[in-house]
């Protein structure tokens, strides 16, 4: 039969059965539905209770000293709670060519340069997400108030946890190396003194000028040097001999890779391990 032939009333009712079963396909497929994707938000939660806060790490002051923090601060949270467990850790690494000349200047009483590269730091942290921040350098911890202050988030400062570590060792004085900032300026003498009962010895202005060259053309560069070894440990053993330290704060982070307990006489209090640790115990809430 031909299509002219069949009346008109039958091809409207084939035509509507076609539709209503589905058997004519558009041209082109119907586009998939789309989820809305969420808005970003920098608002964050504190953690619940119980819960492993997140450590944010200013690194890169050097960052062989940076590796360390990371590497202690896992091992601890391995240690502490076994199994395959590791610590929430973000850090910005800082590029301490810039910073290093940033610290000249702040030596020449020229802060603004290195304070706004730790703002900036603290607060990529914070945006990350971190509910705390650890600063991988002693003489920097100077900066610590100015931090809180500025970004509105806690740092864990190093000369705190190192004061309580030595004053629940019972001693009562030590010898401090480090920068020479952190030799000669009070921030890190009054906390000791003032909040944990210890008195702090420091080389003299010779040794303290050569320390620091150490530290800055050697250790921050992973340089190690046992003739640079040989006279820290020289300088620690003549500050228990003459000034009656009963122990040394190895107050530089990159230090400890110079010198080792095993090394000297009196009890090293390794400051890298000890914030690193002391972060650990914060994030978990048990300090």
């Amino acid at each position: 039969m031909k299509l002219s032939h069949v009346p008109v009333y039958l091809i409207i009712i084939l035509f509507t059965a076609l539709l209503l079963c589905g058997c004519t396909a558009p041209d082109h497929p119907a586009p998939a539905a789309v989820t809305p994707a969420p808005v970003p938000t920098t608002t964050f939660l504190p953690p619940a209770p119980g819960e492993m806060k997140t450590i944010g790490i200013i690194g890169g002051v050097g960052w062989s000293s940076s590796l360390k923090y990371y590497r202690i601060m896992n091992e601890k949270t391995q240690n502490d709670l076994g199994g395959d467990h590791s610590a929430k850790i973000l850090m910005y690494s800082i590029e301490f060519g810039e910073s290093s000349k940033q610290e000249r200047l702040a030596d020449a009483g020229n802060w603004d340069p290195l304070n706004a590269t730790m703002l900036d730091a603290a607060r990529r942290l914070k945006a990350g997400g971190a509910d705390f921040i650890v600063i991988a350098s002693n003489t920097l911890n100077s900066r610590a108030d100015d931090i809180e202050a500025k970004v509105g988030i806690p740092v864990l400062r190093i000369y705190d946890v190192t004061g309580a570590k030595v004053n629940t060792s019972g001693l009562k004085k030590v010898a401090l190396l480090g920068t020479k900032f952190t030799m000669e300026q009070s921030f890190y003498r009054d906390a000791l003194k003032n909040r944990y009962g210890v008195d702090v010895v420091a080389p003299n202005a010779t040794e303290r000028d050569y320390i620091n060259t150490v530290i800055f053309d050697q250790l921050v560069r992973n340089d190690i040097r046992n003739e640079s070894r040989r006279e820290y440990v020289r300088i620690i053993n003549q500050l228990a001999d003459e000034e009656g330290a009963q122990g040394v704060i190895l107050g530089c982070t990159e230090i400890p890779l110079l010198v080792h307990q095993s090394d000297v006489k009196i009890p090293v209090f390794d400051t890298t391990r000890i914030h690193a640790e002391a972060a650990v115990g914060y994030a978990l809430n048990r300090t």
